[in-house]
């Protein structure tokens, strides 16, 4: 993990150079500990947006940097132009994103643009709250804090594309939803496990053990030794049900 951090934040040094006001740890790594298959989320922010030159130079080193095996750590970088959250609104601006499931694409095709980012406001809440400098200063002098309504419209506005994965994706979004539900609910973004944690008690019996099995799936082992029942699997769809149900009433009172 050192070593892969040392290689994506001297690749966005030498690729961005002066015009990089600070790089910062956030996700699992800050919010409670890496597991097998955790991502190194590294927030990149800038003074002014990147240059064509910039984007190549980010996502070639990346293909080599990052990745998915049980020695090399899948890494996502995010960079944000500081007068893009700055002061803050929704929904904030991302100027490039770079994540393992976008590989193929960016292997062949163009690198990202700047774009509507929703995620953003969870994503900069926890570089706050996890205050973990990787070059620059500390977060907050260079981010506004997300207010509590735009984190739950990031986490509302995130389902659709979430249940798209459902079925490639299963521990992952079964996870996501619970830390939806979960940060609507308490106001506190957690890890996916600490918001499987938070979700099982609440959940009626016959619901648990989907969830109990995508939490010990994403504690114990990789992508490629996941292992669904056939039991198992054809309970996932009745608990997301229930799951964005209860979202839905938590969405209506607030």
């Amino acid at each position: 993990m050192v070593d892969q951090l040392e290689q994506t934040v001297g690749l966005v040094r030498d690729a961005v150079g002066p015009e990089l006001l600070g790089t910062y740890l956030h996700g699992s790594a800050v919010l409670g500990g890496l597991v097998p298959a955790s991502d190194l989320d590294v927030l990149a922010v800038t003074r002014r947006s990147l240059d064509e030159r910039e984007r190549r130079a980010l996502v070639g080193g990346l293909l080599e940097i990052s990745g998915l095996t049980p020695t090399v750590r899948p890494v996502e970088l995010t960079v944000v132009v500081q007068s893009e959250v700055r002061p803050w609104r929704f929904p904030p601006t991302g100027d490039l994103l770079y994540g393992e499931w976008l590989r193929d694409e960016l292997r062949t095709g163009e690198p990202p643009r700047p774009g509507p980012m929703p995620d953003l406001a969870l994503a900069l809440t926890v570089v706050l709250a996890g205050d973990h400098p990787l070059t620059g200063p500390p977060p907050a002098e260079l981010l506004d804090p997300v207010p509590h309504t735009d984190l739950v419209r990031a986490s509302v506005e995130a389902i659709p594309g979430l249940l798209a994965e459902l079925d490639d994706d299963t521990r992952n979004v079964l996870l996501a939803l619970a830390r939806v539900w979960s940060t609507l609910a308490t106001g506190e973004i957690r890890t996916k496990d600490a918001a499987a944690g938070w979700a099982l008690p609440h959940l009626s019996p016959e619901h648990r053990p989907v969830l109990a099995h995508a939490r010990n799936l994403y504690l114990t082992c990789h992508y490629q030794d996941e292992v669904w029942s056939k039991e198992l699997r054809a309970r996932v769809r009745p608990l997301v049900d229930d799951v964005l149900a209860r979202i839905d009433r938590l969405r209506q009172q607030g």
